[in-house]
């Protein structure tokens, strides 16, 4: 089969499109046919191999421990192992491959069954791929980090990326009021997905403003904590679920002290791939709830170029490698 391959860290040029030999699955997994994957800055961390907890946690210390990238997958089941019954040869399937040793992105992969969820028919498989990391990741944020209720107030500072744009619909889902932050040309985009108010970060800093909200989920990490504290209501909770590496330390280390200084949370979030949630995320999108925003669609052997576009911070919600 086709695949895009690494053996050492780097940029985009040390990946290269290769034929490797095509898995099998074991008797608890499903042998997918990829028709469509998403890409995710865990993909360009583990491609560079930085920070360097990555190597640590998922990666190898000199040099790759995985060969393929890629965690984020829909495509048609191909076989089955003897042990699977919920499946079948041709079934639409989604899944994350964050803990089953990635490889996304080749022309087949091997998945735990336990990882795997149906597509339903309504959903292409390019906007099924764009929701297991992104989607799921909106929805934890939201609902567990930030406790997130009905009637609620909620800031998403860097609402035009790919889990901006799933948590500016999966908030209005949960019944909050939305107000979003994005560049000047995103602001169209983020409107049409249902914020309620729309803040471009290049005429308006939202932490000056007065504005105080309950919830502020920060996907750009582009201010300081106490710049943040001050657009926060008294009771109010910070959740940092994307940005620079060094703000997610910083909250990691002074979010625990700066909530205990008050009744203000201050917490970084860590996503934790869950079957159920992916089902939720997807009978969202099913229902018309929640659709998925693509910035651009790469051929498989254009995967470098869609891992440059998107570390270069330019895309607008997904994209997505067919």
């Amino acid at each position: 089969m086709t695949a895009v391959v690494y053996s050492e860290y780097g940029g985009p040029e040390v990946l290269r499109l290769d034929e490797v030999e095509r898995p099998t699955s074991d008797d608890d997994e499903v042998l997918v046919q990829v028709m469509a994957r998403s890409v995710n800055a865990g993909d360009w961390h583990l491609l560079r191999g930085t920070p360097f907890l990555v190597r640590l946690v998922y990666g190898g210390y000199r040099r790759p421990r995985f060969p393929i990238l890629g965690v984020d997958i829909a495509g048609r089941v191909e076989a089955v192992g003897k042990n699977v019954v919920d499946f079948r040869p041709g079934d639409e399937v989604i899944a994350d491959l964050s803990k089953s040793g990635f490889g996304g992105f080749a022309e087949y992969v091997r998945v735990p069954v336990t990882a795997v969820v149906r597509k339903p028919a309504t959903v292409s498989f390019e906007a099924a791929a764009a929701a297991p990391t992104a989607g799921v990741a909106a929805l934890q944020a939201l609902r567990d980090a930030g406790k997130l209720q009905a009637g609620e107030t909620v800031l998403i500072n860097g609402a035009s990326g790919g889990v901006g744009t799933f948590a500016v619909q999966i908030a209005k889902f949960l019944g909050a009021a939305v107000t979003a932050v994005c560049s000047t040309e995103k602001m169209d985009t983020v409107r049409s997905i249902g914020a309620d108010h729309v803040i471009d970060y290049r005429k308006e800093d939202f932490t000056e403003s007065g504005t105080q909200y309950d919830l502020i989920l920060d996907a750009a990490g582009s201010h300081s904590m106490r710049d943040y504290a001050r657009a926060l209501r008294p009771s109010g909770r910070y959740v940092f679920v994307g940005g620079p590496t060094r703000r997610f330390v910083t909250t990691l280390l002074a979010g625990p002290v700066l909530s205990m200084t008050g009744r203000t949370q201050f917490q970084t979030f860590m996503l934790n791939p869950d079957r159920d949630d992916l089902e939720f995320v997807i009978g969202l999108m099913e229902s018309g709830d929640v659709e998925p925003v693509i910035d651009r669609r790469y051929r498989l052997d254009e995967t470098p170029a869609a891992l440059q576009y998107l570390e270069a911070g330019r895309a607008t919600g997904k994209v997505v490698v067919l």
